[in-house]
């Protein structure tokens, strides 16, 4: 296991430790960094790894949340709507994914946007199932009280980071993560040489999703109440990809702290300048993605002592 990932893994157990040093809303704010931190690790997989730039984080954030909620309202729990949801993103992104991912650059990031579209108005127009537009009201997990629910799905979210994470990582080092760069380093001559590219980025586009899925079934659980404009907001697939650059594309360390900072920025900038938040964030955004092209991860020691032998 590299050092990168060890540290991960470390940020990771400090963050588990947030409950001790906070009330409902360190747990609040934690839930929510969690499940960026997933979005944007997930994301990563297809983004980072392959090279292709996937909008489609929102569909299944989407698909995952509607059908873990038609689940918990048919008396399933929990933890079962949540795999179903998974496993039913994973196979209907493979499936997907063979025919999206044959198309490339700007001609995929258009038809994977347009598949958070598609969904959107399936959820819509479903009403006997899904509520359409009035949305769908979802069933509490459990009957404790205000922290005790919050702490349930601060650490439900926590575990599926923690997966997440071992996901990605176990990707990077296997032949999968391999076959991957080689993609994103020069696809066509991946193709001539024999690897089977169309086949290991479905691979990679279903694992994505099918992470992605299961955070939108937590999050359903955890707010009570959804709707299409909601879960399919176009934000959700737009901040991924923010997160990943702003820690560093490609490194799973790095798109976790890009995760925690965005976060952390949206949250001060929300509290203080409320009237015009969206501009500010985009602002500091912009900043430090002109100033740290190479994300977070660029200030590691290692980075900055092999610049100043070159300066």
């Amino acid at each position: 296991m590299t050092r990168s990932n060890i540290a991960l893994l470390v940020l990771l157990a400090v963050v588990a430790s947030l409950p001790l040093f906070g009330g409902a809303y360190a747990l609040r704010l934690g839930t929510m960094a969690c499940m960026y931190a997933i979005l944007a690790l997930s994301w990563n997989v297809v983004g980072g790894f392959a090279g292709y730039p996937s909008f489609a984080t929102a569909a299944f954030f989407g698909f995952g949340a509607y059908t873990t909620g038609v689940l918990l309202g048919k008396g399933l729990p929990l933890w079962l709507g949540v795999v179903i949801a998974a496993v039913a993103a994973l196979l209907m992104s493979a499936v997907l994914g063979a025919a999206l991912l044959r198309l490339r650059g700007h001609y995929f990031a258009i038809a994977s946007l347009s598949l958070v579209e598609v969904l959107r108005e399936l959820v819509n127009n479903a009403t006997d199932l899904t509520g359409g537009g009035m949305g769908l009201n979802i069933p509490l997990v459990s009957g404790s009280g205000v922290l005790a629910e919050a702490m349930f799905f601060f650490y439900a979210m926590w575990i599926l980071l923690l997966l997440t994470a071992l996901m990605v990582m176990a990707v990077a080092g296997s032949k999968l993560g391999f076959g991957l760069a080689c993609i994103r380093q020069n696809e066509t001559a991946s193709s001539m040489v024999g690897l089977n590219t169309t086949l290991y980025k479905s691979i990679a586009f279903g694992l994505s999703a099918c992470f992605v899925s299961a955070a939108g079934g937590v999050y359903a659980a955890w707010v009570h109440y959804i709707d299409p404009s909601d879960v399919f907001d176009i934000l959700y697939s737009v901040k991924p990809i923010v997160m990943a650059l702003m820690g560093g594309l490609g490194s799973p360390l790095g798109v976790a702290c890009g995760a925690f900072l965005y976060l952390g920025l949206e949250e001060v900038v929300w509290r203080n300048y409320i009237q015009f938040h969206s501009g500010v964030l985009g602002l500091i955004i912009v900043l430090l993605l002109l100033f740290l092209p190479h994300g977070l991860i660029s200030l590691r020691p290692a980075n900055l002592w092999r610049k100043a032998k070159h300066v």
